[in-house]
């Protein structure tokens, strides 16, 4: 068993879960801010469709650069200043938006959320396995649902909170920008990308201050090179994590899964303004897609492992997925883009279930298997982007056919995948 110090009885646990509670709260507020710099940097920078979800990319594309350093960084700092470091990068990253903001460059943008996910990579890279070792290994689901619900509820609020500063009488602003002089447009255009600014100030601050709290905490550390018996029997002889297929796949999955996810989150509001719904009452849509998120995660408290086991809630949540994808696709207006916000619910239960079946039985390798993991983030930046290709290539609700193999793969990770190569390896051996 890996061996977590300090962390053996229910009270000495409290304060490590609330601690990365506030982190995971963290993750939720910074990475679905995105659903509201889509269609406002669309708009703000004059971009095509394509061009505005390279938002995505940008933010997505740093899991997969910055994962096999940030174990480097970790084995260095320890899990808490590890997590203080990552902090203080994502308050350089929300930092350069203000010279992006001022001069209403879009590649400077982008390089703030590349810096941004380069961040929170870090970040994930402790916290994730940190949660899924804080306890027994077959109620891991359970303790990542509860993180779920902290970093979905910050998702929630996130856009309605910048969607009101950003997007306010943006849709009475693209009339307007459609008969005005250039001057005229400029100068409007100029007002709206300083709208950022003032948020991005106090995004700075409050990260600054928790990375300050995080590094004088009692968070304690974790050693995940240690084995117990089984497990050291099992891995003897193996010297590579490419010898785990199971993590392998899980990687794979992860990989389409975040990219689902991410779909149903980030396109939700651009998609409604394309079915003739105002960006007024579009703009809370992600937020939608994320209380069906909440849904699922209380769910998943209440049921795993007790009625439901990690397994059968992740095919339950690819089943739904492939529906709800079928609707989307097939449907126009408020009941396709329902479709879209309800896949939060299909796809609550997935990253709770992939963490702890693909950690399962890698003992001293978890540092490294838990980088590739966060590696297979990066599906935010390539799958949404296929999305916008086929959405502007097509129709945007054709687009959303990228999440049928998306959902596929998951199901077959759920009924087979996760068993790959693991022989009579269980959870209880992590």
């Amino acid at each position: 068993m890996i061996q977590a110090t300090a962390v053996s009885t229910k009270k000495s646990t409290l304060s490590p879960i609330f601690i990365i509670g506030m982190l995971f709260f963290i993750f939720g507020f910074i990475t679905w801010l995105n659903s509201v710099l889509i269609p406002y940097l669309k708009l703000a920078c004059e971009l095509t469709t394509v061009e505005a979800y390279l938002v995505t990319t940008a933010f997505y594309i740093s899991y997969f650069v910055l994962a096999i350093p940030s174990a480097g960084i970790l084995k260095v700092t320890g899990f808490k200043k590890g997590m203080s470091v990552g902090l203080g990068v994502i308050a350089v990253g929300a930092l350069i938006f203000i010279p992006a903001a001022l001069t209403r460059y879009y590649g400077l943008f982008l390089f703030g959320l590349f810096v941004q996910g380069s961040g929170l990579a870090l970040l994930q890279t402790a916290s994730n396995p940190y949660i899924t070792i804080l306890g027994p290994p077959e109620s891991a689901a359970k303790r990542i649902s509860i993180m779920g619900v902290c970093n979905k509820v910050a998702g929630a609020l996130a856009p309605i909170i910048l969607g009101a500063i950003t997007l306010k009488n943006a849709d009475g602003l693209k009339e307007r920008l459609a008969t005005m002089a250039p001057a005229a447009k400029i100068a409007e255009l100029n007002e709206l990308a300083s709208r950022v600014i003032l948020p991005y100030i106090v995004i700075v601050i409050v990260l600054l201050i928790l990375a300050v709290v995080i590094y004088y905490s009692s968070l304690p550390e974790v050693d995940t090179d240690q084995e117990d018996e089984s497990t050291a029997i099992s891995n003897s002889g193996k010297t590579s994590i490419t010898q785990f297929p199971h993590l392998l796949l899980g990687v794979v999955t992860l990989f389409f899964y975040v990219g689902a996810e991410v779909i149903a989150g980030d396109t939700i509001i651009n998609y409604g303004s394309t079915q003739g719904i105002a960006l007024g009452t579009a703009k809370f849509f992600t937020t939608g897609t994320l209380i069906f998120m909440l849904v699922g995660y209380g769910v998943g408290i209440l049921c795993i492992p007790k009625y439901l086991s990690q397994e059968k809630a992740m095919k339950l949540s690819a089943g739904l997925g492939l529906i709800l994808s079928a609707v989307a696709i097939l449907t126009t207006g408020y009941v396709s883009v329902g479709a879209v916000a309800l896949l939060g619910l299909a796809n609550s239960l997935v990253w709770p279930a992939i963490w702890p079946m693909a950690l399962a039985g890698l003992g001293r390798f978890t540092k490294i298997g838990s980088s590739l993991l966060i590696m297979g983030i990066a599906g935010g930046a390539i799958v949404p982007l296929a999305y916008g290709a086929l959405a502007q290539a097509l129709n945007p609700s054709h687009g959303y056919i990228i999440l049928i193999p998306a959902y596929l793969i998951i199901l077959y990770y759920a009924i087979s995948g996760h068993k790959v190569g693991k022989a009579k390896l269980s959870l209880e051996q992590l």
